[in-house]
């Protein structure tokens, strides 16, 4: 039985960002939704709400967000599974964020409708935002 959960939709637009190995991290917008910081030994990976994106980083904008409702269980099995198979099967790139608490799901906004429906097709309930 596939896994199915409700989404929230973030309002605005996000940008993923990449910075050099051993860049000095950004600092957290005050009024970030989302502000996802990883740190690895070849880069510096940042995604921040759009208009926030560090000074010479490599930006691909154009993102909107969705949020896995609720927390999320760590013994919890196939989560993002449920969520990305449907949308690759719909030619949709995701881009996923996952915290302690729950998941987030980035797609393209060019492909938020796709995305909906895909999602929705697949069991998965979504509330409703202002994009």
């Amino acid at each position: 039985m596939m896994v199915k959960v409700e989404l929230e939709p973030l309002t605005g637009s996000f940008s993923v960002c990449r910075l050099p190995a051993g860049a000095e991290p950004p600092a957290v917008p005050l009024e970030a939704s989302l502000f996802a910081l990883v740190v690895t030994s070849d880069e510096v990976s940042v995604v921040c709400p759009s208009g926030s994106e560090p000074a010479a980083a490599k930006v691909e904008g154009g993102w909107s967000a969705f949020r896995v409702a609720g927390t999320l269980d760590f013994g919890l099995v196939g989560i993002l599974s449920a969520l990305t198979a449907p949308l690759a099967q719909a030619g949709i790139s995701v881009f996923a964020v996952s915290t302690y608490d729950t998941d987030y799901l980035l797609v393209k906004t060019s492909q938020v409708a796709a995305a909906r429906d895909a999602l929705v097709a697949a069991g998965h309930r979504i509330g409703v935002a202002s994009w």
